[in-house]
Formats: structure tokens, sequence, C-alpha cells
């Protein structure tokens, strides 16, 4: 429960699903509104059991458990890894985009200055001619 609770939610009575897991009925109570996430979730962890029972023959209610949880703890791992990686590339890219814009306002900053230069030298260039034509 978190410190911030509002005190009328945790008076709240919970939801209630029944899901079916190995051949057996499991009531499990949840937040209101996540009954059907949780009777997804419960759908995928016997589709799990049925599939390593299905590659491993009857080994036994408790070890079909223990493989599909240590399946799907392996995918999560995976996923973290996955996560972590992609976070680590955006990052990278953050860098090399910042860079890229540094770079891009000095190559702006030392154009402005030398197209400044080159007008000071074209107004020189224009008094000059103005005084030898006077002259």
């Amino acid at each position: 429960m978190s410190p911030d609770a509002n005190p009328e939610e945790i008076l709240k009575p919970m939801a209630q699903v029944a899901v079916s897991i190995g051949g057996r009925v499991y009531r499990v109570a949840c937040n209101e509104g996540e009954e059907a996430h949780l009777e997804a979730l419960a759908r995928q962890v016997d589709g799990k059991i049925d599939e390593i029972r299905g590659a491993f023959g009857e080994i036994g209610d408790q070890r079909l458990v223990v493989m599909a949880a240590l399946t799907f703890a392996d995918e999560l791992s995976e996923a973290r890894r996955t996560i972590d990686a992609l976070e680590k590339r955006v990052a990278e890219s953050a860098d090399i985009e910042a860079a890229a814009r540094q770079e891009t306002e000095r190559q702006a900053a030392a154009f402005a200055e030398a197209l400044g230069e080159a007008s000071h030298r074209i107004e020189n260039l224009a008094e000059a001619l103005a005084q030898t034509a006077k002259g």
C-alpha cells in the first residue's frame, strides 16, 4: 500500500477472479477493473504449462509450474536486458544529437563571423573605389 493511498480505496473490496491454471481453478483477488488482465495472464501461464507438458510429458504439477515460472523469469530477464540496451542506445543517440547541435551552432557562429568580415571588406573596397573615382 502506498503512503499516499486514499483511505476510501483501502477499504474498497477487491474484485475476485476464478482462473484455471494446470487444470485447477484458483480464486484470485485483484483491483477493480484488472479482472480481464489477470485472466489473460492466467491463460498465458496455463498455456506455458501445457507447452511444457507437451514437450516433457507428465513430470508432476509442481515441476511443471516451476519450469513455467523459470521460463517466464528468463523471458522477463531477457526483456529487461533488451530494455537496458535500448535505453543505452537512446542515451547515446541523445549525446550524439547534442554534440551535432553544438557543432552546428559553432559552424553557424563561424559562418556569421566570416560573413561579417566579408561584409566589412566589401564596405572597405566600396569606400576605396568611391574615393578613387572622386580623385
